[in-house]
């Protein structure tokens, strides 16, 4: 699509994002109840368990997912702020490649978190569809990064190079973002799972996070297709 045709797009692009940014932050706040309220909150050195978990999958693991995003908590996503942001161009990367490095910071926290939870109950390492998806897409996730910072921000690469790099790069990010979708979903599924619920209001909490988990990297990707 042609420069100017695609900068029509763009005021809808921004009515998308921020409808995303809603969606995030619904997800993020119900959350929060679920674990303050059913789960007795978060703590990485706590003597409980659970606690450890919950620091694990919802606040460093979900948080870096919309910082990702929106990423950000975003301004919260990333992604869509790279070509949302009002400024430079040089800004608009250094602003992408941050966030996208606080994220990074956040799933290490996250990961380790998860491996703590596991020793403290005895629990086999990755054997789970969602331990498989989620370290894989924390794994692809830092080599877009380094792959990005090489390719699109140091100085020695040539403009072909980038021209050629950045569809693969595009692809990439959205990838990413789906893979981090069915890590939150199939996470969720089974912690809900583990604690054999069916019906009641935790249950339905859960699933409304859920729901705005979904709706949330939908109209990220929506956003998406508008900009590029």
């Amino acid at each position: 699509m042609h420069t100017t045709e695609r900068h029509r797009f763009y005021p809808m692009a921004s009515r998308v994002t921020v409808l995303a940014h809603f969606f995030g932050v619904m997800a993020i706040i119900l959350m929060f109840v679920w674990l303050l309220h059913y789960r007795g909150g978060i703590d990485l050195d706590s003597d409980s368990s659970d606690r450890v978990f919950s620091m694990y999958t919802h606040f460093s693991c979900s948080l870096g997912l919309y910082l990702w995003l929106e990423k950000h908590l975003p301004q919260l996503t990333t992604i869509m702020g790279y070509r949302m942001v009002p400024a430079e161009r040089k800004i608009q990367k250094l602003f992408h490649m941050v966030m996208h490095l606080i994220a990074i910071s956040l799933g290490i926290v996250g990961i380790y978190a998860a491996f703590k939870y596991h020793d403290k109950v005895g629990l086999t390492d990755m054997y789970s569809l969602h331990s498989w998806i989620g370290l894989g897409t924390f794994i692809f996730f830092g080599l877009q990064w380094l792959f990005g910072f090489f390719t699109f921000w140091l100085p020695q690469s040539s403009v072909a190079t980038r021209e050629t790099m950045l569809p693969w790069h595009i692809f990439s990010g959205r990838a990413l973002l789906y893979m981090s979708i069915c890590a939150a979903l199939t996470g969720l599924m089974q912690k809900a799972t583990f604690m054999q619920l069916q019906h009641g209001n935790e249950s339905r909490l859960m699933n409304f996070t859920g729901l705005f988990t979904l709706l949330f990297g939908l109209a990220v990707d929506l956003s998406l297709s508008l900009a590029f």
